[in-house]
C-alpha cells in the first residue's frame, strides 16, 4: 500500500498504531487476529495487551500481570519494573515473557490459553541476568530463551556493551538446560538490544535494536542456518533508522516481525514525536508504529508507506459505574484494588496510600495525544488531586482542598505554586489541557476548573519541564488522581478528549 491524500486515510510513517505510552512492541498472529505487548515499567497492571485484525486499529483486551503475586505494585521505581515483553504462541498456549529489573533482571514467563487473561503464575528463570527476552521454538520444540546479556562473565574482556544470549529452558519444568552462551556482539552500534528469532525458508533471522533507544535507535538484522549461530550480518544495517534526519518521527527501532495471513510480512517499532525547539521535546512516550516488510535476497527490507484507516475514537467517559475497572486504568504507587472502590453515592472513592518506591496511589491513564483535554469531576468534602506525571522528580497538579484550588509543580529538586483559585460548591470540574506551546517547548499545561461560577484557568506551565528529554527515563506522561489527606475522596467522572488532528 502506499500513501494517499485521500480524506481520512493517514500514514503509518507519521501516525502510531497504538498513541501514547506504549513502548517496546511485540505482536504475534493466530489465525486472523493479532497481539501485542508493550513494556509497562512501574506501572500497575503491568504490560498492557492489546487486539487486532488488521494490525492497523488495535483495542486493549487488558493487562498480563494484574495479581501482586505476578507484580508487586509500588516496589518498583520510576522506569523500572517490567522491561520489553515478548508474546509467542504455540499449540493452543499463549506464552509472553519479559523481565522485572527491580529483581536482579530476572526473566520470567507467564502462560495463558486466553490472552485477556488469567495468565500464569511466572516462572522464573534466575542466572540470567539482562534485559529483553524473546521465546523461540526450533523444528524439534525444543525452547530457546534469547536475551539481552548484562552479565560482565559473557563480555568480552574490558567489554562494556551488552550482548546478545542464548539458552535452551524447559518451560514445563520451569528450568533451564544449559549455561548462556553468547549469539551476537551487534553491528558495531552502541546497546545490541531487544533481540528477536523467526524462521523464514532456510534461515533464522535474529532481529535487535541497536544505537540505544534515543536519536540514534535502530532496527538491525543478522541471519544463520543454524538457531544458535554463527550469525552474518546485513549488508545494508541498520535496515531501518531515522537517525539524523529531519523527519517527524524519531527514535525508531526496537522492532518486531509478524507474517500475516496472506505470506506478506509486517513489522511493528517504536517512535517518537518530539516537539519544540531543539533538541525537540516528547512528552507521550515512545508509541507503537507500523511498517511492512517486503524481501530482498533473503533480507528484509522496511518500507513506512502503509495507509491507516480514519482516527480512531479515542476519547472517553468514564462514571465509575461499570463492575470492573476499564483496563486503561493504572497506577505507579499501589495495586488499584488497594485504593480505589465504589463509592456509595456514585463514582470512585479513592484512598491515600504511599508506596515504597515514593509514588503516591494515582488512578492514572496513558496520555494519548499530542494536545488534549482531561476533565476530573471530584467532591469538594474530601482533598483530592489531578496530576499530570512523568516521574516523582517532574510533575505538576491541580490540588483540591478547604474549598481551594492550586496549582502545584516539581521539575527536579524545586518545587513551586504559581498559582491559586477559590473553589466553589459541593462539586466542582478539574481540568488540565495540553496546548499549543507558546515558549519554544513541546506544548503548555494549562489547569484550572469549572464551578459555580464558570472555567477558571489558575496557571499555564512550559511542557518541555515533563518531557523525556529533561526527566529522562523510558516512560510518557500519565494522568493521576490521588486523594490528599486522611478522608477518601470522591470522583465522580472523569473525561478525556484529544484536541484537534494529529
Amino acid at each position: 500500500m502506499t500513501e494517499s491524500s485521500a480524506v481520512g486515510i493517514r500514514d503509518a510513517a507519521t501516525t502510531p498504531v497504538i498513541p501514547g505510552f506504549f513502548p517496546d512492541p511485540s505482536v504475534c498472529r493466530v489465525g486472523e487476529d493479532y497481539y501485542l505487548v508493550n513494556s509497562s515499567f512501574e506501572y500497575a497492571p503491568g504490560i498492557p495487551i492489546h487486539l487486532s485484525r488488521d494490525l492497523r486499529t488495535w483495542t486493549q483486551l487488558g493487562n498480563v500481570l494484574t495479581r501482586e503475586s505476578q507484580f508487586p505494585a509500588g516496589e518498583s521505581g520510576a522506569s523500572r519494573g517490567i522491561y520489553a515483553p515478548t508474546i509467542r504462541h504455540l499449540d493452543g498456549t499463549f506464552f509472553v515473557v519479559g523481565t522485572n529489573v527491580e529483581h536482579g533482571g530476572e526473566q520470567f514467563v507467564v502462560a495463558a490459553a486466553d490472552p485477556a487473561g488469567p495468565w500464569s503464575e511466572p516462572i522464573v528463570f534466575p542466572g540470567l541476568g539482562g534485559i529483553d527476552p524473546d521465546l523461540t521454538w526450533d523444528e524439534d520444540d525444543r525452547c530457546f530463551l534469547t536475551y539481552c546479556a548484562l552479565d560482565e562473565t559473557l563480555r568480552p574482556a574490558g567489554g562494556t556493551l551488552p550482548v546478545i544470549a542464548q539458552v535452551r529452558v524447559d518451560l514445563e519444568r520451569g528450568i533451564r538446560l544449559e549455561e548462556p552462551r553468547v549469539i551476537w556482539r551487534g553491528s558495531g552500534l552502541a546497546h545490541p538490544e531487544g533481540p528477536h528469532l523467526y524462521r523464514r525458508g532456510e534461515w533464522w533471522y535474529l532481529l535487535t535494536a541497536e544505537g540505544g533507544t534515543e536519536r540514534g535507535h535502530a532496527v538491525c538484522v543478522a541471519r544463520s542456518r543454524a538457531i544458535d549461530g554463527p550469525f552474518e550480518p546485513a549488508p545494508s544495517n541498520p535496515i531501518f533508522s531515522r537517525r539524523s534526519t529531519g523527519h517527524p518521527v524519531q527514535n525508531t527501532g526496537h522492532a518486531d516481525l509478524v507474517e500475516r495471513p496472506d505470506g506478506e510480512w509486517a513489522m511493528v517499532y517504536l517512535g517518537v514525536r518530539p516537539r519544540g525547539f531543539t533538541p525537540g521535546f516528547h512528552v507521550v512516550g515512545r508509541e507503537t508504529f507500523l511498517a511492512r516488510i517486503a524481501w530482498v535476497d533473503d533480507w528484509p527490507v522496511v518500507h513506512t508507506d502503509v495507509e491507516l484507516p480514519a482516527r480512531p475514537d479515542i476519547a472517553f467517559v468514564d462514571d465509575f459505574s461499570a463492575p470492573v475497572l476499564h483496563p486503561r486504568w493504572v497506577s505507579p504507587g499501589a495495586a488499584l484494588a488497594a485504593f480505589a472502590r465504589p463509592n456509595p453515592d456514585g463514582g470512585l472513592q479513592l484512598d491515600r496510600r504511599d508506596a515504597v518506591n515514593g509514588a503516591p496511589a494515582a488512578l492514572s491513564v496513558r496520555v494519548r495525544d499530542l494536545r488534549w483535554r482531561y476533565e476530573a469531576r471530584v467532591d469538594t468534602s474530601a482533598g483530592v488531586a489531578l496530576r499530570v506525571r512523568l516521574d516523582e522528580r517532574h510533575w505538576c497538579e491541580v490540588a483540591l482542598e478547604g474549598g481551594a484550588a492550586e496549582v502545584r509543580a516539581r521539575i527536579g529538586p524545586l518545587e513551586a505554586s504559581p498559582g491559586s483559585a477559590r473553589a466553589v460548591g459541593d462539586a466542582v470540574t478539574l481540568v488540565v489541557e495540553a496546548t499549543d506551546a507558546t515558549h519554544d517547548g513541546p506544548d503548555d499545561l494549562r489547569f484550572g476548573l469549572v464551578d459555580a461560577d464558570g472555567e477558571r484557568w489558575i496557571a499555564s506551565l512550559d511542557g518541555r519541564y515533563l518531557s523525556t528529554e529533561v526527566a529522562g527515563g523510558f516512560t510518557g506522561r500519565t494522568l493521576g488522581l490521588r486523594a490528599l489527606g486522611s478522608t477518601p475522596a470522591r470522583v465522580v467522572s472523569v473525561r478525556y478528549v484529544p484536541l484537534g488532528e494529529e
